[in-house]
C-alpha cells in the first residue's frame, strides 16, 4: 500500500505539471526562458561568490555583462541578416525556378555515374519535397507564432526574460534549499540521487549544446560567406542555430547552401564543391571534436529519441514544449534507468530461484536420487 501510495503520488505530480504547462503555455515563454537563463548562469554566480562577491553584486555583474553582449550582437547582426533575410525571402521564388529547371535539364544524364531519372520523375519528387518542405517550415513557424502570441510583442519578452533571470538567479540557491525540504523523509536520498543525475545529464547537454551551436553557426557562417555564397551569413548561422536538433542543423543548411550555390555558380561544379565541403567538414568537426568535447555522453538520450521529444513537445506545448524538451525527457530518463534498475534487482525479475537458495531433489529417468542445489 506504501509503494502504492508513493506511485500514485508522484504521477498525481507529473500529471498535474503536465496540464498547468499546456494550460499556460501561451504565457509561459519569458518566465521559461527566464529560468533557463537564471540555470545556464548559476555557476558563474557561485564561482563570483566563493570569489567574495555577494550574491546580489554577482548577479547584476553577470546580467549586465550578459546584456552588453546581447546588445553588442543584435547591433553589428541584426542589420547585415535583416538584409540578407529580406533578400532571401525575395529572391526565394526565383532560386526554386532556376533550381527546377537546372534539375530538369540534367535529368537522364549521368552526373558523378548517378542513375539516370525522367524530366517527369524529377519534377514530381522535386514538387514533393518543396510540398514537405514548406509544410514543415509552416509547421514550425505557427508553432513559433502560438508559442510567442500571447506577449504582444517581442518587446516584452526582452524585458520581462531578463527581470525574471535576476530574481531567479538571485533566491536559486535558497529556491533549491527550499525544495530539498518538502522531499519525503523516508526517500531523501533517492530523490536527491536521482536530482544530482538529473542536473548533470541537463546542465551538461544544455551548456555544452549552447557552446557548439554557436561554435557551428560562426563556422558556417564565416566559412559560407569566405566562399561568396549569396545569404551566406544567414544560411551558417541559422544552420548552427538549429543545429541542437541532430542532424537537422547540418542537413536543413546544407540543402540550403547547396541549392543557393548550384543556382549561382553553375556551371562552375568547383564553387559547390567547395560549399558541400564546408558543411561536410563542419559535421566532422561536431561529430569527432565538439560533441566528445564539450557534451559527451551527457544526457545518455539516442538522437532519435531527443528528436522525437523535441518535436513532439514542440506540437504539444509550442515554442516553450521545445524548451523544456530536453530537461523533461532527461527526467523521465533517469527516472526509466532508476525503474529497470529497481525492477531488475527485484524478486519479480530474479524469481524464487535467485532468492531461495534451498536444495531441491529430482528423480531422473532411472530412477536416481540425485542431489542439486
Amino acid at each position: 500500500m506504501k509503494l502504492r501510495s508513493t506511485i500514485l503520488f508522484w504521477l498525481g505530480a507529473a500529471a498535474v505539471f503536465v496540464l498547468l504547462l499546456y494550460v499556460f503555455s501561451g504565457v509561459l515563454l519569458p518566465f521559461v526562458a527566464g529560468m533557463a537563463l537564471a540555470y545556464l548562469l548559476d555557476p558563474v554566480a557561485d564561482s563570483l561568490e566563493r570569489a567574495g562577491l555577494s550574491r546580489t553584486i554577482a548577479t547584476v555583474l553577470i546580467l549586465v555583462a550578459f546584456l552588453m553582449m546581447t546588445v553588442l550582437l543584435l547591433i553589428v547582426l541584426v542589420p547585415v541578416l535583416g538584409t540578407q533575410l529580406t533578400g532571401f525571402l525575395t529572391d526565394l521564388p526565383d532560386y526554386a525556378n532556376r533550381l527546377q529547371r537546372f534539375v530538369n535539364s540534367t535529368a537522364g544524364k549521368r552526373i558523378f555515374g548517378a542513375l539516370k531519372l525522367s524530366p517527369t520523375d524529377v519534377k514530381g519528387s522535386l514538387g514533393e519535397i518543396v510540398n514537405q518542405g514548406a509544410s514543415w517550415l509552416g509547421t514550425i513557424m505557427a508553432s513559433l507564432w502560438n508559442g510567442g502570441q500571447a506577449l504582444m510583442s517581442i518587446v516584452s519578452l526582452l524585458v520581462v526574460t531578463p527581470v525574471v533571470a535576476f530574481y531567479m538567479l538571485l533566491d536559486w540557491d535558497h529556491m533549491v534549499k527550499k525544495v530539498d525540504s518538502w522531499i519525503p523523509r523516508d526517500h531523501q536520498i533517492t530523490v536527491r540521487r536521482l536530482a544530482r543525475e538529473m542536473d548533470q545529464g541537463v546542465s551538461n547537454f544544455v551548456r555544452g549544446q549552447v557552446s557548439v551551436s554557436a561554435l557551428l553557426g560562426a563556422f558556417y557562417a564565416i566559412g559560407l560567406t569566405l566562399c561568396g555564397l549569396n545569404f551566406g551569413l544567414l544560411i551558417g548561422l541559422f544552420a548552427g542555430l538549429i543545429s541542437f536538433i541532430p542532424y537537422v542543423g547540418s542537413i536543413v543548411g546544407g540543402i540550403l547552401a547547396i541549392g543557393v550555390a548550384i543556382v549561382q555558380f553553375w556551371p562552375d561544379w568547383t564553387w559547390v564543391a567547395v560549399v558541400a565541403g564546408v558543411f561536410a567538414l563542419g559535421q566532422f568537426i561536431e561529430g569527432n571534436i565538439l560533441q566528445p568535447k564539450l557534451i559527451g555522453n551527457s544526457v545518455g538520450l539516442h538522437p532519435v529519441w531527443l528528436m522525437f521529444a523535441l518535436f513532439a513537445f514542440g506540437a504539444l506545448f509550442g515554442f516553450v514544449g521545445m524548451l523544456v524538451a530536453v530537461p523533461a525527457t532527461t527526467a523521465i530518463a533517469v527516472l526509466i534507468r532508476f525503474a529497470l534498475a529497481q525492477y531488475l534487482a527485484s524478486a519479480l525479475y530474479r524469481g524464487r530461484t535467485a532468492t531461495l537458495e534451498v536444495p531441491t531433489r529430482r528423480i531422473d529417468l532411472l530412477g536416481e536420487d540425485h542431489q542439486r542445489p
